[in-house]
């Protein structure tokens, strides 16, 4: 007995040693997905970047979310701080995030207050909407499904596509930003972010109608995040964009919908249909930011860092939530 536990040790330590060797040989699982440049996305009229992230395996017909960074940061950055490519591999969507250049604004900013690139058919406005179509086309994305959201002056730029190109876009979600038009009504786009535009809800939707003459609809849904203390982008910005929005959808001023969501005051105006118009959030005591959440819950979402702000409430899960992403 002896002699046979003997004579079967060797046969044990081989089958160990192969069993060892074939999971340190074997191959690599395939990389996770990973943000891509994009070229030759069209004639990119106003000089933008365009960079996507595509969860491995995402199927045909997804929605697309077009994610625009604030002064300073990059796509990279804004994508990760966000928390949108955790929700894209969760709940399965592609996003598209534009890249300003510094040689067409020194500080990083989207030009939202620049005539030649907020107008349909030319400058930075024109680029997003090429990157737009040519999302769609690699990833055979669902048109009606395309999303736009953005920070401070990426705000802005949210605004413009939604005004500029509304068939493109089925809702938008502008953090800390600024109504379309804002700058050329406020004389700056200084005057702009630190006071506010005077204009009556009806001179805001105008500007809107006059982005896309003759269009009639349907406009894009709009949600808008706010810090009370952001002293940067005044909150009277949100003010306005109730009053341009609401407009443009044919809503009243009064909210449908008065509540709080995770402490902070939640409005909801339902336009004649009686589908959401126009959603806010008013987060007390945020200074100018992407508010954030950070953790593994299920609600949570996003990194804490410069200019993304954790105050408990994720707005990317909430916009998503909204566009029934997930």
């Amino acid at each position: 007995m002896t002699q046979t536990r003997a004579a079967l040790r060797p046969t044990v330590l081989t089958a160990l040693l192969a069993a060892l060797l074939s999971v340190l040989l074997a191959p690599a699982p395939a990389s996770a997905a990973s943000l891509q440049e994009v070229t030759g996305f069209g004639g990119n009229p106003g000089a933008l970047k365009m960079y996507r992230y595509i969860p491995d395996g995402l199927p045909a017909g997804r929605p697309v979310v077009v994610a625009l960074h604030g002064c300073t940061q990059n796509a990279a950055g804004y994508a990760s701080g966000t928390g949108w490519t955790t929700l894209a591999d969760r709940w399965g969507f592609s996003v598209v995030l534009p890249q300003q250049q510094s040689g067409n604004n020194l500080s990083q900013c989207f030009n939202w207050f620049e005539s030649a690139d907020i107008k349909r058919g030319q400058g930075e406005a024109a680029s997003v909407a090429q990157m737009v179509d040519r999302q769609l086309a690699d990833v055979s994305g669902d048109p009606s499904r395309v999303y736009v959201t953005g920070l401070s002056a990426g705000g802005g730029m949210t605004a413009v596509m939604m005004a500029a190109y509304p068939e493109k876009f089925a809702a938008g979600g502008i953090v800390a930003g600024l109504p379309y038009g804002c700058a050329q009504a406020a004389g700056t786009a200084y005057v702009c972010m630190y006071v506010g535009a005077t204009q009556t809800p009806a001179q805001w939707g105008d500007r809107v109608r006059a982005a896309r003459p003759g269009y009639t609809g349907p406009w894009p849904a709009l949600t808008v995040f706010q810090g009370t203390a952001d002293y940067t982008v005044k909150p009277a910005n949100m003010t306005a964009l109730v009053d341009q929005w609401t407009n443009v959808h044919g809503a009243d001023r009064t909210a449908d919908v008065s509540d709080t969501v995770a402490g902070y005051p939640h409005r909801v105006y339902r336009g004649p249909s009686g589908n959401a118009a126009v959603e806010t959030y008013s987060i007390t005591g945020m200074g100018h930011g992407q508010p954030v959440d950070p953790g593994s819950g299920d609600a949570q979402c996003g990194a804490a860092g410069s200019y993304f702000l954790d105050v408990n409430l994720c707005a990317a899960y909430r916009l998503g939530k909204a566009w029934q992403l997930g």
